[in-house]
């Protein structure tokens, strides 16, 4: 079996792990200090707030810039439902604007008929690791005194125009969940260069009270505290997040490569001036093809070959979603694409016969 993702654990992060269970002092602490300092460093960013998830990630970002209810925030409705959620937790609500057909990014011509009084930022989604466009969402953002809350929570080590997300706009939020380019099993992390945004981050991810001033509560507050053990486990990662990356991009490219002719499969497209890191390697399968998306999925499984599909239904058809007034057909290119996408083994653990295998079992469909 070739498995859609495959975490790798190595002596490093053991190392470190016993490093915490050997000290006796598990929770927040040193390790966590580290991980914020080293993450700030790769982001050439001033501050980073490390968090137990991707979307206590995105929560804290939208606190911290000022999301209040009745606020409008707009994003895209293909992603995961973490990056709407994050909105509502705050009692905003999620304005969505349909997507690039090539990117599978929000489309930044189609952001400003949204804006309205009452929009407050835009929070824009690094799919599948290919940064969004960053140069136009911040022309767009500074015209309409907006913030931003870009969602790279599948884009750590992205770059966009030589620069590294991370410093580029108010907040960014990354996630280490179990099947991302590095992980901690669980955990998050918030990078800004504004030090208000960085310190309500900091509240709102311990019950409310600031850690300059224990037993002083400002706000409402969560536990969205990130444990020493997995700040061990994500510096151990952190370590190795080149060469990562590195083996991602050298295996989409030879996807690229063998799939790129076959009539119906439509390869990823990587913009100019971006380092994409594919944490998926997604298709398009089209009706040129000869077997539609779904059966394409169960042949790749009766052949071992994991395969996922993100996202299978854009979030404003979900009935979660949709009670914000939302219609089918609201943004004809996000329902397109997901009945089109099919995300293909990329990760570092996959070998050179496994892509070969991908492309022979895909150019044998009949």
């Amino acid at each position: 079996m070739i498995p859609i993702a495959k975490p790798i654990i190595g002596a490093k992060e053991k190392q470190l792990v016993n490093e915490v269970l050997d000290s006796g002092l598990l929770a927040q602490g040193v390790k966590v200090a580290e991980l914020e300092m080293k993450f700030a460093e790769i982001c050439n960013t001033k501050f980073a707030v490390a968090v137990n998830s991707g979307t206590a990630a995105l929560h804290c970002a939208n606190y911290a810039c000022g999301i209040k209810h009745g606020d409008e925030v707009i994003t895209t409705p293909f992603t995961f439902a973490a990056t709407a959620n994050s909105i509502i937790m705050q009692g905003g609500k999620p304005v969505f604007v349909d997507i690039k057909e090539d990117t599978f990014n929000i489309d930044p011509d189609k952001i400003e008929e949204k804006i309205t009084k009452k929009t407050k930022a835009i929070l824009p989604v690094d799919l599948y690791g290919q940064p969004a466009d960053y140069e136009k969402l911040i022309k767009i953002a500074r015209k309409y005194d907006l913030k931003i809350i870009d969602d790279a929570c599948q884009a750590v080590n992205a770059e966009y125009k030589g620069m590294k997300l991370g410093s580029l706009v108010d907040a960014t939020c990354f996630s280490f969940y179990a099947t991302k380019n590095m992980i901690s099993g669980e955990g998050g992390i918030i990078t800004t260069n504004n030090e208000e945004i960085a310190e309500l981050c900091k509240r709102l991810r311990h019950h409310g009270q600031s850690e300059k001033t224990r037993y002083e509560y400002y706000d409402l507050g969560y536990n969205y505290r990130m444990m020493d053990l997995q700040a061990a486990i994500a510096l151990g990662q952190l370590d190795k997040i080149e060469e990562f990356t590195g083996i991602r991009r050298k295996n989409a490219i030879f996807l690229t490569n063998g799939l790129k002719d076959i009539k119906g499969i439509v390869v990823p497209t990587e913009i100019n001036d971006v380092q994409h890191v594919y944490h998926q390697y997604t298709i398009k399968v089209n009706d040129e093809f000869c077997i539609d998306r779904d059966e394409l999925k169960k042949k790749l499984a009766d052949q071992g070959i994991g395969c996922g599909i993100y996202y299978p239904k854009p979030l404003h058809l979900h009935m979660h979603f949709s009670r914000f007034g939302y219609h089918e057909m609201d943004f004809p290119i996000a329902e397109k694409l997901s009945k089109q996408v099919l995300s293909l083994p990329i990760h570092p653990s996959v070998t050179e016969d496994n892509l070969n295998r991908i492309i022979t079992t895909l150019k044998s469909c009949k």
